[in-house]
């Protein structure tokens, strides 16, 4: 199998930090920053950022439907911290969560912690909580993968995979290869139809 196109969004936040955990785990990255740069992509992270920041970008930009359409059609999607309050009710609509933002405190208050993630063999993840969101309601249809103090900080629904962390800081990359696995999942199925 070819390496896969990963798209990153690109209009602001921490997004090359998360084309170098991907490139370096062999797939191929285009940063996303107007509808045509979604073309051919086979998965998308939304990175950390400024929700705010990225909802503007992305209504500037038109790239609220397509986004839509991508996530309809299935393809593997990664919000990691504002990228998980993007994908919210309150926001693109795609994922039956509601995000509380800023939910364990301002910038002050950023911390690390050891969190075990449903699906994430080896132990705990070292996530990195930075005016870190968490999950406050979610669907029925949403898999919780893993909580902090109580309050889901990882969670799944159809292609779409949330954190409240940021995976891409530090050198553990089991989150970024299970989203991956997702692509191969995806794949394995189209080809045996």
């Amino acid at each position: 199998m070819s390496a896969p196109l990963i798209g990153v969004l690109a209009l602001q936040g921490g997004f090359e930090a998360h084309e170098r955990v991907l490139r370096r785990l062999g797939a191929r990255t285009r940063e996303v920053r107007v509808p045509g740069d979604l073309d051919g992509i086979e998965g998308l992270v939304l990175p950390g950022g400024e929700s705010t920041t990225m909802t503007l970008g992305i209504a500037r930009e038109g790239l609220g439907e397509p986004l839509g359409a991508l996530a309809a059609a299935g393809t593997p999607i990664l919000g990691s911290c504002a990228g998980l309050i993007m994908l919210d009710r309150d926001h693109l609509g795609l994922m039956d969560i509601r995000a509380e933002r800023n939910a364990f405190g301002r910038q002050v208050h950023s911390f690390e912690a050891d969190v075990p993630v449903r699906g994430i063999e080896g132990g705990p993840m070292r996530g990195v909580f930075i005016r870190a969101p968490w999950i406050a309601e979610h669907g029925p249809g949403v898999e919780i993968l893993a909580s902090v103090d109580g309050h889901v900080v990882a969670a799944r629904e159809d292609g779409m995979l949330v954190v409240s962390f940021h995976a891409e800081l530090g050198g553990d990359d089991r989150l970024h290869r299970l989203f991956l696995s997702g692509l191969r999942e995806r794949s394995v199925v189209g080809e045996e139809r």
